[in-house]
């Protein structure tokens, strides 16, 4: 089942589903119970990208404090329910948008019917969340270990438990940091369900071996049309797996939006700091691209001044750097030649000239 043709669900304000935006999300790292931090948190999310959020639920204080948090933030707010319903119940009381439950650990039938007749109540959609950390020892040994066929009848056992209750507003999800596992189980779920799903590698690391093995992952499963709402776990600044989710949509074609930098690798022709160079084209023109949300721009960085321009043609602003000078193009044209102290501020006029445009 194609994205294109999975079930609409609406969050908040916000559609998934049905060939709507696959939508980016990220979870916050406070105490939920510390409105201001969480708040503060949700904010800097927003502005980074994040388009859902999704906050721990584990007390009755962070249940109240969801009421006061979703006046000041502007995206769906999602409650993450572990264990104890009455929690699952209490978020939904005090405003969350959607919440995320595993049916199979929050108690029996009398508990699960409480928790969706709430939700049916205030038309709030529920997560259905497998993760292979947590598949039932009667699957593992049908399957003679953690497998992708035993996650994919786990979250359809908790599907059913939801459907046979009358209640159809459910996002499934669910998640091994084993990549082809992970893909293997997308592949399977997308063939026996029309439910949008959000897709993610759980515990994928760090900054640098997460990025890694998230763009692998979500790259397979996003390039056959599955998913409709993504995350990027990393361990690390919340803000981190929003710049990664955009990076991985964008490089897919799957987003238009944004600034894109591309660079080439260092060589023995390299003549210019073109590491640091970099670095710093990248920073700046991603404070550029949080002021223009809208606007599509490649930008690349090259250390070639004699084949920088002409790799990057396809680019809509580009810097190649020489021996103690730098080329600033257009559209692969040359258009000025300067100091290599002052390549980086003329690539800045430029863009504040694109600035200008949008």
């Amino acid at each position: 089942m194609h994205r294109e043709h999975t079930k609409v669900v609406r969050i908040g304000d916000c559609k998934i589903g049905g060939g709507n935006p696959i939508r980016i999300q990220s979870m916050t790292n406070t105490k939920t119970e510390d409105v201001a931090a969480t708040v503060r948190q949700i904010l800097e999310l927003e502005e980074a990208g994040c388009e859902i959020v999704r906050c721990t639920v584990p007390t009755q204080e962070a249940a109240l404090a969801l009421k006061e948090i979703k006046k000041q933030i502007h995206i769906p707010l999602v409650a993450d329910i572990h264990f104890d319903y009455r929690m699952a119940i209490a978020a939904m009381e005090n405003g969350a948008d959607k919440i995320r439950i595993n049916p199979g650990n929050i108690g029996g039938p009398e508990r699960i019917r409480a928790v969706v007749e709430t939700a049916r109540e205030r038309a709030i959609p529920i997560r259905v969340g497998v993760n292979s950390g947590s598949l039932e020892k009667e699957l593992i040994q049908k399957y003679q270990g953690v497998t992708a066929e035993g996650l994919v009848e786990s979250a359809l056992d908790k599907v059913r438990m939801i459907q046979d209750l009358d209640y159809h507003e459910m996002v499934i999800s669910i998640k091994s940091s084993d990549v082809n596992m992970c893909a293997r189980a997308h592949e399977l779920l997308a063939e026996q369900t029309d439910y949008p799903l959000h897709v993610g590698i759980t515990e994928a690391g760090t900054l640098y071996s997460g990025n890694i093995k998230s763009a692998v992952g979500l790259g397979i499963i996003l390039y056959q049309g599955i998913g409709d709402t993504i995350r990027v776990s990393l361990t690390g600044p919340p803000v981190e797996e929003i710049r990664a989710a955009k990076t991985i949509l964008r490089d897919l074609g799957l987003r238009k939006k944004g600034v894109e930098v591309i660079s080439c690798p260092t060589c023995g022709r390299t003549a210019i700091d073109l590491i640091g160079l970099a670095d710093q084209v990248e920073r700046m023109v991603e404070a550029f691209s949080a002021k223009n949300p809208s606007l599509h721009l490649k930008v690349a960085v090259m250390g070639c001044p004699v084949n920088g321009p002409g790799e990057a043609r396809e680019a809509d602003l580009g810097i190649a750097g020489g021996k103690g000078v730098g080329l600033l193009f257009r559209k692969g044209e040359i258009i000025r030649k300067v100091p290599e102290e002052g390549l980086l501020k003329a690539f800045q006029e430029e863009l504040l000239h694109w600035e200008g445009q949008a």
